[in-house]
């Protein structure tokens, strides 16, 4: 039997939201959120209210609840005053007392239906809870080393919970994950530096990790209670437990648990920019529950971390990018002051060397490789140029395991396994490597990682969970450290301050310009069949459309009319893409006016035209230092009408949409910023950011041609000046332009 005969994405496919049962120690209802009749209802419901999910189906919770002794008034206002606040977050747990036994009522409202979930209020040491609460609160505020704050961590819960093991388990770039923290019992083996593979928790899991922050199994060795439904509820629309916390477990997961000698677990999320850094996985031999209060105090207790771990992250991705673009700054003076490309990169006090982590680097230009620090040999990197020229990449690549994409880097994956580059010119062959090299890691793994194929009742092949948890050693190889967005965004901004050097030192010669020379020709053909074979038509078609519409509009069925007027609206759409199409082919042959333009009269003209047409949203755009650029008038005010109608149209889910623009001059050059707080996107998208008709994947869903940044790069080009950006996904955008100070002519 091999395992190419199996359905490796089994487990990534179970749908753990709607198992159809809950653990067996709490009770469910699930009601209609207008007339609080019941539609769901646990098969054990009966042993809390006396009643059987048949009594209870379909009627009001008020007369379904009447003849029992809970206190259905102030359950109703409960839910009502859920309903105004549009949440039960902030006042949940509501406590009850039903047959001398007091239990916990947790509810929340998802896909339409309002969820009860009564569960017991147990044993609940709420100062001691705060104690520990308020340590952590003082922990994360302390100067401490990260592992120490993660070691401290998983004490605390332990006490707040009382669970036999705590770990704090970290998500790899791979998904497997990473014990780096753990309390246990002194009797327990240490799982401390063990790695578990990625199907251990399935993607579909991690989702809801990130939805459902805190998720309990009391005991594995409970029969899980049935969810029941009224007798014509749709059969495929069963009840989403995305949100529940008495949500069943999946067999598999169980089995999983078992094996291991589990009875009891208890995740916790630990969230990093809304994505999962990690898990607090807290495991006990025996059954154990957790009340909701206990729970909420771990709970806060990983918020705090979360937020430790966010604010730490993000001051080391500053403090990065900072030196790299500090190091950028002076390598570009180096380049402005010497004419010779290879010394202001390699032989000056600040290298290429300096704009990264890696510890090797190499310059291909003029036909010779310059090398410095742990590079590969002169051979090993001609051939990778050659490769990198028959490669689909235009602008930059990144990669931690080179190996893997160029089998030949094997031979030197002990300085380059990793691998950063720019292209200067395909066609000369002319690039710049960054390397870093191979981290050989002894990986020790909870159990063999390749989980075992077994035969089910029906004959099928399935994975199972491993059944051995005993360390098995693996050693990785051909893997880098990983390459960060800041390194990334600082040779990106490199790349820019060569091509402009080049292109000024060779504008004439280089067999770029032979390239566009062709392309100019083609474009001219293109514009004159866009000018005179489409925008005839086109007009011919809106205005016969507009005609029938006004003259037989009135004879015309609603859908009749409103397919004529999306007919005009898509000319209309159309029109104006051949008019960018048009402005696009043309602006490299229209001669420069420049002259000294008036930044403060263009920007103020911009925000106004803007904040009209972005009426009814919460947008503001403030304009700081304006010093004057050298430009031509028409070019730029294109140029900043497309950057900051981009910034307003991609913070427009933003709720409070900030777009802030600013000067600053230097002897050489004017630079200017505009910086949006809406969606970003990934540095690593970075290479087709100016590609005509290209779209970024994350900003498909907003209009757009695909032509604006295109033309911005070509009007920054003709004036000899340079444009750059810096962006992270949900974090906002930064775009750089710079015009020199010495008029072009």
């Amino acid at each position: 039997m091999t395992l190419s005969n199996v359905d490796l994405t089994n487990c990534d496919r179970e749908p753990i939201h709607i198992l159809g049962s809950i653990q067996s120690y709490g009770y469910l209802l699930a009601i209609q959120p207008d007339t609080y009749s019941i539609v769901h209802a646990s098969d054990n419901i009966a042993e809390l209210l006396g009643s059987s999910p048949d009594q209870l189906m379909g009627k009001p919770l008020d007369r379904a609840l009447a003849e029992t002794n809970l206190p259905v008034n102030a359950l109703i206002e409960f839910l009502n005053v859920g309903r105004r606040n549009g949440s039960w977050e902030g006042l949940n747990p509501q406590a009850f007392t039903l047959n001398e036994t007091s239990w916990n009522l947790i509810v929340h409202q998802h896909e339409g239906l309002i969820v009860l979930e009564w569960e017991p209020a147990g044993d609940s040491n709420i100062l001691t809870n705060q104690q520990l609460v308020a340590q952590a609160l003082t922990e994360v505020q302390s100067s401490r080393t990260l592992a120490d704050l993660l070691h401290n961590t998983a004490q605390r819960v332990k006490k707040i919970i009382g669970y036999d093991r705590v770990m704090v388990y970290r998500f790899e770039s791979d998904w497997h994950g990473h014990v780096v923290a753990e309390a246990k019992e002194d009797d327990l083996d240490p799982y401390l530096g063990l790695h578990y593979p990625a199907s251990d928790i399935p993607r579909q899991a991690r989702e809801l990790y990130k939805v459902n922050l805190v998720r309990m199994i009391a005991d594995t060795t409970s029969t899980p209670s049935r969810i029941l439904s009224q007798p014509d509820w749709p059969a495929d629309q069963p009840l989403d437990l995305t949100h529940s916390v008495l949500r069943a477990v999946s067999p598999v997961h169980i089995e999983y648990l078992n094996n291991m000698g589990v009875q009891a677990s208890m995740s916790i999320s630990l969230l990093y920019r809304g994505e999962l850094w990690g898990l607090i996985a807290c495991h006990n031999n025996t059954p154990r529950f957790v009340n909701y209060p206990a729970r909420q105090a771990a709970k806060f207790v990983s918020q705090l971390l979360s937020t430790a771990l966010e604010f730490r992250k993000d001051e080391e991705d500053k403090s990065n990018l900072l030196r790299y673009r500090e190091h950028g700054q002076l390598l570009h003076e180096q380049l402005l002051l010497d004419d010779n490309i290879v010394q202001a990169l390699t032989k000056r006090p600040t290298t290429i060397l300096d704009l990264t982590k890696a510890t090797g680097a190499a310059l291909v230009f003029n036909n010779n490789v310059y090398r410095l620090g742990n590079a590969p040999n002169e051979a090993s990197i001609r051939s990778l140029a050659d490769w990198v020229k028959l490669s689909d990449v235009e602008t930059f690549l990144e990669t931690n395991q080179l190996p893997q994409l160029y089998p030949p880097a094997e031979d030197f994956r002990d300085v380059g396994s990793g691998l950063l580059g720019i292209i200067l010119s395909k066609e000369l062959n002319e690039y710049v490597f960054w390397f870093k090299p191979e981290r050989i890691q002894q990986v020790t793994w909870a159990g063999n990682p390749n989980k075992p194929v077994t035969i089910d009742e029906r004959g099928q092949q399935r994975l199972s969970p491993r059944k051995s948890f005993e360390a098995w050693t693996q050693i990785v190889r051909n893997t880098s450290d990983i390459w960060s967005e800041a390194e990334v965004s600082t040779v990106v901004k490199l790349r820019e301050d060569v091509l402009q050097i080049i292109n000024k030192q060779a504008n004439e010669i280089r067999i770029l310009n032979q390239r566009l020379q062709i392309a100019y020709d083609e474009l001219d053909a293109f514009s004159y069949t866009v000018s005179h074979d489409l925008r005839t038509p086109l007009s011919s078609i809106r205005c016969y459309s507009e005609i029938l519409l006004e003259e037989y509009g009135q004879d015309l069925n609603p859908d009749a009319r409103a397919l004529f007027q999306k007919i005009i609206d898509s000319t209309e759409r159309m029109r104006s893409l051949i008019r960018h199409i048009l402005y696009y082919s043309r602006m490299s042959r229209t001669e420069l006016n420049t002259q000294p333009v008036d930044m403060r009269e263009l920007l103020d003209g911009i925000r106004e035209e803007i904040m009209v047409t972005t009426k009814g949203r919460s947008l503001a755009i403030n304009i700081g230092d304006t010093p004057p650029v050298i430009a031509d008038p028409t070019m730029a005010l294109q140029l900043f009408t497309n950057l900051l109608s981009n910034a307003a149209k991609y913070t427009r889910l933003t709720p409070e949409a900030i777009i802030t623009v600013n000067g600053k001059q230097s002897d050489e050059e004017v630079i200017y910023t505009v910086e949006d707080n809406g969606i970003g996107f990934d540095m690593k998208q970075a290479g087709k950011m100016f590609d005509l008709f290209k779209r970024l994947e994350n900003a498909k869903s907003f209009e757009g041609s695909g032509v604006g940044l295109a033309i911005v790069k070509r009007i920054i080009n003709r004036h000899q000046g340079k444009i750059w950006f810096h962006s992270e996904p949900d974090r906002g955008t930064v775009f750089y332009v710079s015009f020199p100070t010495v008029p072009t002519t």
